[in-house]
């Protein structure tokens, strides 16, 4: 198939970035949308045309770097997919595609398709984690879990952090992704001696890095790659507000 791509084109994040129009000849429908890119790449550089920049790693929908909006959509039509994982056999012949990177104060845009996702990273150090002794590993029944609470915490684990909740939120809102992260480790007996200082200074980070609010559109989960459910925001404002309570 033959399509036509409208592709933002920025040099960095200091000048004002343009879309660009690029052909993507005899695409396979069994390529997945980066190895169309990689096409469209070859092409590119074989005219002395500079590539065009985007985030890949690991492409099997587990590191979640693969963040593009594709036509509207962040991560593309194929509910509960990243772009790796996304097909080309989900367009036809002609189609034009129009591809950006995530829009939000948050993700400053580095180059092209790619965008600074760091400000995940100091909401994580803030708080996303479980601080133990070292030593060795106990065993596997030393500290048993309920199934439901187990469950709970594999539910929320299961995001991987890529940024769509963001980009797909009109206030470019990280609720999803810090409720998450949040969510996972309280339901865990691991987790309940930071219980309360985490939510707090997550959600404090959370706002430093200029993240908007929550507004119950549920876009965050129509988008999310792992259909994280937006209980788990529920969940972490329920955490917050008993942590609030009960702060000294």
């Amino acid at each position: 198939m033959n399509l036509t791509l409208y592709v933002w084109r920025q040099k960095d994040k200091n000048v004002t970035g343009k879309m660009e129009q690029y052909e993507a000849k005899n695409i396979s429908s069994h390529m997945s949308f980066l190895e169309m890119l990689d096409v469209v790449n070859e092409d590119l550089a074989l005219n002395n045309i500079e590539p065009i920049a985007f985030d890949h790693d690991c492409r099997e929908g587990i590191c979640g770097m693969c963040s593009l909006v594709i036509n509207g959509t962040p991560h593309g039509p194929d509910r509960g997919a990243t772009v790796c994982q996304l097909h080309m056999r989900h367009f036809k012949d002609g189609d034009k595609i129009y591809i950006e990177p995530w829009r939000a104060r948050a993700f400053p845009v580095l180059r092209d398709l790619v965008v600074d996702r760091s400000s995940f990273d100091r909401i994580m150090a803030a708080g996303g984690f479980v601080s133990v002794n070292t030593g060795g590993a106990p065993d596997a029944n030393a500290l048993p879990i309920p199934k439901h609470d187990a469950e709970t915490a594999m539910d929320a684990a299961a995001c991987i952090g890529c940024g769509a909740c963001v980009a797909a939120c009109k206030n470019a809102s990280a609720m999803l992704f810090v409720s998450a992260k949040v969510s996972q480790l309280a339901a865990l007996p691991q987790g309940h001696a930071e219980r309360k200082s985490r939510v707090i200074n997550m959600l404090a980070q959370m706002q430093e890095e200029g993240f908007g609010n929550c507004s119950n559109y549920y876009e965050c989960e129509a988008v999310c790659p792992k259909e994280i459910s937006v209980k788990f925001i529920a969940k972490m404002n329920r955490e917050y507000l008993r942590a609030s309570c009960l702060k000294d």
